[in-house]
């Protein structure tokens, strides 16, 4: 049997095996947590698949979390199987809170990850307090989401996250920064990419495992965090520092079939409400997250 010093830092991560999770997993595990983990058959990790109700219901109770980081969902925009976005980024998700809002003893806090797309076309440096305006079905799914976990919150403490994009290493190359480093690592002497002009945050993953962390550790009223930094790059931008890090320029194809008619132009999120909770984020530059990136085996 745990240890109640044990027992009060179990923490729960979904979609442990994915891009975020493996980050937010090395983060917990480096503070001390004991991490266990869905869906996944590793080690500490129970095979269950949210969208089987009672296969949740039996991995949570295995695992009497005292806290729980929900990062499980499909994050590509371009999913081509809509069904599934809103199947496991909604009804997976009301899987997830119906088993630990049975638990005896619930987890101390819920953390929830929705996206900074919810907030859609709106232009500016966007706050919590930004009108939610969806345009497409990722963001459309989020948002349902983030309504339908309401509905539990006199039962779990629940934590929203809506992250702005980030990077790192073991990115799938089907999200464009991984996809533009990885040609420029093969030496490839041309991309095809959609619309150049866009602005986006391009946070380090690093940096978002440590505010994963930061969030189980402190409190405050707000329920509600964009996970930013205030800096956005365009395309270009990103596209000239590959170049001088791999020391060459790359030919520049834009396809339009890459060109999403509905494509967030420019987001930028304010991290004023975020650090007056965790604190000053620690520094990962751009520059430095694509040279990582590179130059990771």
């Amino acid at each position: 049997m745990a240890s109640p010093s044990e027992t009060a830092r179990r923490v729960l991560v979904t979609g442990l095996d994915g891009f975020t999770g493996r980050h937010v997993a090395a983060e917990l595990a480096r503070a001390g947590y004991a991490v266990h983990g869905l869906p996944s058959p590793e080690a500490n990790q129970e095979h269950a698949d949210l969208l089987d109700a009672d296969a949740v219901r039996a991995a949570v109770e295995r695992i009497q979390p005292s806290a729980v980081i929900h990062l499980a969902a499909i994050a590509f925009v371009a999913h081509d199987d809509i069904d599934s976005i809103y199947r496991t980024n909604v009804i997976g998700t009301r899987h997830l809170l119906s088993a630990l809002a049975d638990l005896k003893v619930p987890p101390s806090i819920v953390v929830l990850a929705s996206s900074a797309n919810v907030y859609g076309n709106a232009g500016g440096s966007l706050d919590e307090g930004t009108p939610l305006s969806p345009t497409n079905d990722y963001a459309v799914s989020k948002v349902a989401m983030e309504y339908m976990a309401r509905t539990w919150a006199a039962r779990l403490p629940l934590v929203f996250t809506r992250p702005f994009n980030y990077t790192g290493v073991g990115q799938d190359e089907r999200f464009l920064i991984p996809k533009i480093v990885g040609h420029f690592r093969r030496g490839g002497q041309y991309i095809e990419l959609g619309n150049l002009d866009v602005w986006r945050e391009f946070m380090d993953v690093r940096n978002v495992a440590w505010v994963y962390r930061r969030l189980l550790e402190t409190r405050s009223d707000a329920d509600t965090f964009n996970i930013c930094s205030g800096v956005s790059h365009s395309l270009r931008e990103v596209l000239a520092m590959m170049a001088d890090i791999a020391g060459y320029s790359i030919e520049i194809r834009v396809n339009p079939a890459f060109v999403r008619d509905n494509e967030v132009r420019r987001l930028e999120g304010n991290p004023a409400l975020l650090q007056s909770r965790v604190g000053a984020l620690p520094q990962h530059v751009l520059m430095d997250t694509l040279r990582w990136m590179y130059q990771s085996p």
